[in-house]
């Protein structure tokens, strides 16, 4: 169960070669965390990000998980849970797409939507579930700044991380009073790990930096958490910016 500074000792990942989900486990483990589950689609990547964790003194375990399957959803995580408590499950899978390419394919720009929007709906009820039923635990969700107001150059992953944005927020909702924290994160641009240090856009953020933000959000017990924090007040402007402006603006 989880101290008082509200950090998790078991936690589970779905979407595990997330790059913010692993920056996120690698600091709670130097904190306290010491059960990892990592969910995804088996791949080597998935078992050399386990073996890092492992390498920092955590028990890890792999499991196999595809966002795109939800009816094996409830009995994959119901194995994981059955397994013991778990403390914190953090929702990091997802897809970027390609606009250009999506808008002319349709079939693409719906994998895109239901990744991740409709397997992160089928995989967050099962959670909140299994969290309700144990009376405690934390659901961290990646939405993403993205979702606040759909943008020409990638409306596609902005609405549907506009929709998990709305479902997360209203879980929580549901969930007040259960004993179960539903946590929304809101990152601006992630810049990868392998990107050097040329230019980048405005308020571009790093993985290291999403999990410092979750760290500080779980011990607050924050419903939504911006990185960086400037964007609440960014994003709180454009959304009341007129759509004949909006659409022109260089964003």
């Amino acid at each position: 169960m989880k101290d008082v500074n509200g950090l998790p000792q078991s936690l589970l990942v779905l979407g595990g070669t997330s790059e913010i989900a692993l920056a996120t486990a690698r600091r709670l483990i130097a904190r306290r965390t010491r059960t990892v589950w990592l969910a995804g689609r088996s791949s080597p990547a998935l078992e050399r990000a386990a073996e890092d964790l492992r390498a920092l003194g955590a028990e890890v375990r792999t499991v196999a998980f595809d966002a795109l399957d939800p009816e094996s959803h409830e009995t994959v995580l119901g194995k994981v849970f059955a397994e013991g408590g778990i403390d914190m499950v953090l929702l990091a899978f997802g897809m970027l797409g390609d606009q250009a390419h999506d808008e002319r394919e349709p079939v693409s720009a719906v994998r895109v939507a239901q990744t991740n929007y409709t397997g992160a709906v089928s995989a967050g009820l099962v959670c909140a579930r299994a969290l309700q039923a144990q009376g405690h635990g934390s659901l961290v969700v990646l939405s993403s700044v993205a979702g606040e107001r759909a943008r020409r150059a990638d409306f596609i992953y902005g609405s549907s991380k506009a929709g998990l944005d709305a479902f997360a927020q209203g879980l929580g909702d549901a969930l007040d009073g259960t004993g179960v924290h539903v946590m929304v994160v809101r990152p601006g641009s992630v810049r990868p790990r392998s990107a050097a240090e040329r230019a980048q856009a405005p308020f571009t953020t790093t993985p290291e930096a999403v999990a410092t933000a979750i760290e500080l959000g779980l011990r607050r017990r924050s419903e939504t958490v911006w990185v960086p924090g400037a964007l609440r007040l960014l994003m709180s402007a454009l959304r009341h910016t007129p759509r004949a402006v909006f659409r022109r603006l260089p964003i």
